[in-house]
């Protein structure tokens, strides 16, 4: 019996199907089955500081949940454009992620004109990982004991004062610059390569006052070579119980601090970022991880993807008015 028009097309149409599942099945396999070898996590900063033990910390225990070893790789220079440049050009298959911070997805865009990726559309976002507080110190020979003494100084022009940084355009920089248009002061900006040489200056007196991270400044301030005027973050710091902070000390609202975001190439597929999502939290929420964080400076907070775009998004524009006030530009 001959085949009739109808049935013919049925057969086309699955023979179609068929092809199409054939070609289709493979990539949906590699990415149910991913990861298959070991992962790259890109971290854009010099081995040995917070962000290195941050990266280490999680790599070691994303490589336990995702069952492939992790592997840290310090990419560092140009304000973490180098590193984030390799992983927006990477392929987006789930082997190459970055540590990433607000330097790369807010600050860099708000003091450069061009930059070698965009913050949003060459990224995946996995997930918010940590915030590092920020805190004002004063050198022990500085006649500034307090918040108040600080801004009485520092709102008369007349005072010449002037507060150290670990580098223009970082984000002490910017939370000093947000900090002064709050508190109304005209301190000058002295910035230096590095928090060792900002901390320095302070300690030996030739810069009376610095906003530095808490991870370099616990140390100082415990041994007594710095004082502790008050903590940029919205809640205390876990290392500096007794340092209260600058919305307590009169300023309701204020909050800057450094943080670090989980990212991927754009393109990641959606069965990929989703399982890279998971290990990050399931990460976070170990009690040992948590607390290894905490006892160097760093706070863990994980948030979505979703969440994490969220916040780059909000404070792209507000980074971008901060360094227009400041002139903050990059050098």
């Amino acid at each position: 019996m001959g085949m009739t028009r109808q049935q013919f097309l049925k057969g086309v149409a699955a023979s179609a199907i068929a092809v199409l599942g054939g070609m289709a099945g493979p990539h949906a396999m590699a990415q149910s089955d991913y990861p298959q070898r070991p992962i790259k996590l890109i971290v854009p900063f010099a081995a040995g500081g917070a962000t290195d033990i941050l990266g280490r910390l999680l790599a070691t225990s994303m490589g336990d949940k995702l069952g492939q070893p992790v592997i840290v790789e310090n990419k560092p220079g140009a304000g973490t454009m180098v590193a984030a440049s390799m992983v927006a050009k990477s392929a987006p298959d789930g082997y190459t992620l970055l540590l990433g911070s607000n330097s790369t997805l807010t600050l860099n865009a708000a003091i450069r004109q061009s930059l070698p990726y965009d913050p949003v559309k060459s990224f995946t976002m996995l997930g918010s990982v940590a915030n590092m507080g920020l805190v004002v110190v004063a050198s022990p020979q500085a006649k500034i004991n307090n918040l108040a003494e600080l801004v009485a100084q520092g709102k008369s022009r007349e005072s010449g004062l002037s507060y150290a940084s670990f580098g223009s355009g970082s984000s002490a920089h910017f939370g000093a610059e947000l900090l002064q248009s709050t508190l109304g002061t005209h301190m000058t900006h002295v910035p230096f390569n590095g928090s060792s040489q900002s901390l320095t200056a302070v300690m030996g007196g030739q810069v009376p006052v610095a906003i530095d991270t808490v991870v370099a400044s616990s140390p100082l301030l415990r041994s007594g070579k710095l004082k502790a005027i008050a903590s940029l973050s919205a809640a205390r710091q876990p290392l500096l119980p007794d340092v209260p902070t600058i919305a307590e000390s009169g300023y309701p609202g204020f909050e800057a601090e450094a943080w670090y975001g989980l990212l991927g190439p754009a393109g990641l597929p959606p069965a990929i970022q989703a399982k890279i999502e998971a290990a990050l939290k399931t990460t976070l929420a170990q009690p040992d991880v948590q607390k290894r964080l905490k006892d160097v400076g760093l706070n863990p907070q994980w948030s979505s993807g979703k969440a994490l775009l969220e916040r780059v998004e909000q404070e792209q524009p507000q980074m971008r008015a901060v360094a227009a006030r400041a002139s903050i530009r990059a050098d």
